[in-house]
């Protein structure tokens, strides 16, 4: 069976259901880069064995009949592409990853990752569904995941109308966990959730996002930036908790000069650091008023509806 073509006609409206269909394992070797907090690491070891939250994993040993897709490959600046049916490396998915991967580079002053990246897809959704479900009986159902191990880091998806969307945002975790020390739980998300949108530059305005929150500010709904930065569990996040995280990394990329100083020279130091100052205390102290500018920029986005990337 051949797959479907690949398209970049995606309707940004027809978003997912749930905010939680994607997940993300970040397993990191202690000691090594980019590697968690072991207390991070222990907790997300724990809900792998009870088949919670990731996929794809091999932990304490655990083996699987489960094939990944492998038959074909393409290889690219620092990513590979491994599937059960031939792309040609000047294919339209490929040519999106690698421009990904360039624009995360320069949007987020970050240097081009030197860590590899492996992207893993099936020609369907039930091989996919076959393989988690062998790897991990009982894992939720995703139409992608990220998984980060000591061995490599791993995006796995399956061929669909929507693999453009899914590709985009796992990949983008792929990319800050082979460029940081760390990425917060939170600040990952919102960063895929940025990246995710389709447009001719990052910084599309991710039309779903911008209504619920224009609607919720209008019911009294107000940020919380201090609360997003204690989560640490995938369970702790809601689809609020998605929308809010995508609002402040637009918010600080494309509001004002100085909001963006503080987000790049945050990621700078996660390069480096393991739990560097927090972003809210930094907004704090470098925008005023920070936290009244966010909730009048959120009102603003709805009412645009119109790529504002151009900083």
């Amino acid at each position: 069976m051949q797959p479907t073509r690949y398209t970049n006609n995606i309707e940004v409206r027809s978003r997912r259901q749930s905010a939680g269909r994607r997940t993300r394992c970040a397993l990191r070797a202690a000691g090594m880069a980019n590697g968690p907090a072991i207390s991070q690491l222990l907790r997300l070891a724990t809900m792998i064995l009870l088949c919670c939250t990731t996929a794809g994993c091999r932990v304490g040993g655990l083996q699987t009949a489960a094939k990944r897709p492998t038959r074909h490959s393409v290889r690219s600046d620092q990513f590979v592409v491994l599937s059960d049916f031939k792309l040609s490396k000047d294919h339209e998915l490929i040519r999106d990853l690698a421009r990904l991967r360039e624009q995360v580079s320069e949007k987020l002053d970050l240097p081009l990752q030197r860590e590899e990246v492996v992207v893993y897809i099936f020609s369907d959704e039930l091989g996919y569904k076959q393989f988690l479900n062998t790897a991990y009986p009982g894992l939720p159902e995703r139409r992608a995941y990220f998984v980060g191990t000591p061995r490599e880091l791993a995006v796995y998806s399956y061929w669909g109308e929507r693999i453009r969307e899914d590709l985009q945002h796992e990949f983008t975790h792929g990319l800050l966990h082979a460029s940081l020390k760390q990425v917060p739980l939170w600040l990952d998300e919102g960063l895929a959730e940025y990246f995710e949108v389709a447009g001719p530059k990052p910084g599309t305005i991710n039309a779903e996002h911008s209504h619920q929150l224009a609607g919720i500010v209008a019911n009294g709904w107000r940020p919380d930036l201090e609360r997003l930065e204690q989560l640490e569990e995938f369970s702790q996040m809601q689809r609020i908790d998605y929308q809010e995280s995508w609002a402040w990394v637009h918010y600080m990329l494309h509001s004002t000069p100085e909001a963006r100083g503080v987000l790049l020279s945050y990621l700078r130091d996660l390069r480096n650091i393991a739990e560097p100052e927090p972003l809210s205390k930094r907004l704090g102290r470098d925008v005023p008023q920070f936290k009244t500018r966010f909730l009048n920029y959120v009102t603003s986005l709805h009412s645009t509806r119109q790529w504002v990337g151009q900083h």
